[in-house]
């Protein structure tokens, strides 16, 4: 089955940066521009993150976490749709 999948990621003749997942609704990284951006998404958001501490919260934490977080994920599906295959709900290998 693993095969298969690598198979599926591999074969992308539009070079697109995101595939759409076997099971469910959304993208996974296929090409190393979607590795990096995926990756550069993460960081941001654990570096975010550390800068939260218990005495920070209230008004604080909506505007330098809350805020970043829900921008930064609205640019992510931005750029996985932009540069990915339309999403869809899929369960298991496309039958195309």
């Amino acid at each position: 089955m693993f095969t298969t999948y690598l198979r599926y990621i591999r074969d992308n003749p539009q070079h697109l940066w995101f595939k759409r997942k076997w099971y469910g609704w959304g993208w996974t990284p296929a090409t190393w521009q979607g590795w990096v951006v995926t990756l550069a998404y993460v960081g941001i958001i654990v570096r975010l993150s550390l800068t939260v501490d218990e005495a920070y919260m209230g008004q604080e934490v909506i505007r330098e976490f809350v805020i970043p977080v829900v921008v930064l994920t609205a640019a992510l599906l931005c750029v996985a749709y932009a540069t990915g295959e339309r999403p869809r709900w899929q369960w298991g290998a496309p039958k195309e």
